[in-house]
């Protein structure tokens, strides 16, 4: 009874071993192409928040790098595709997924601020460029839907878990979505986390004047 254990065990190292051989391939293909970028997905809420142990790499560029990006994957034996042509494309390579993201939800785009106010961070052996733990909040705030409800328990951990920049955070949501996170922010005080209280009567005073929303 004890083998099937065993195997399964080295299947699973092997399975995150090849992912980060990926990893490390798509981050030395896109620093070496000098192509600005951060990951953002499952990357993101480990170093800030949760691990989950992701399987698929998120990466967050500007519109008019998208097709560039996917010619140097391609050059590195990626196989590439357009999917939705305002937002995603897509690579692959040994069964790993890579998301080349260009336009998160409520037309969140990869900007100079969101470049300077970056991190590069240790994970899983390595240091890789992350977006700021706030657009992330207000990333997963924003894209939450019925599918994605770990959204916003991702969201919540990296609230929970990192010192936050809070009027950048706001000021990021006043721009994509201040419904949405200070009902995130109201979601995480309901399961213990401390949120200041600033913030949420920033983001109510914002929207009950009918600022964006």
């Amino acid at each position: 009874m004890r083998l099937p254990e065993a195997a399964t065990e080295i299947t699973e190292a092997d399975d995150v071993d090849l992912f980060l051989c990926v990893l490390d391939q798509a981050l030395d293909a896109l620093t070496g192409a000098n192509i600005p970028f951060l990951f953002i997905g499952g990357i993101g809420s480990a170093v800030y928040g949760r691990d989950q142990g992701t399987r698929d790499i998120d990466v967050f560029v500007r519109p008019e790098s998208a097709r560039k990006v996917l010619d140097v994957l391609g050059k590195r034996g990626f196989e590439t595709r357009d999917v939705y042509e305002h937002w995603l494309s897509k690579a692959t390579k040994d069964g790993v997924l890579v998301d080349v993201i260009f336009r998160s939800s409520r037309d969140i785009l990869l900007g100079e601020e969101m470049l300077e106010r970056s991190r590069t961070v240790p994970f899983r052996g390595r240091r890789v460029p992350v977006a700021p733990p706030e657009d992330l909040v207000v990333m997963k705030a924003s894209a939450m839907s019925e599918d994605t409800s770990r959204y916003w328990y991702d969201a919540a951990a990296i609230i929970a878990a990192t010192e936050l920049d809070w009027d950048y955070l706001v000021a990021r949501a006043r721009q994509h979505g201040a419904r949405r996170l200070l009902s995130l922010l109201l979601f995480a005080t309901s399961i213990d986390i401390v949120v200041p209280s600033g913030p949420i009567e920033t983001l109510y005073e914002a929207i009950t004047v009918g600022s964006p929303s």
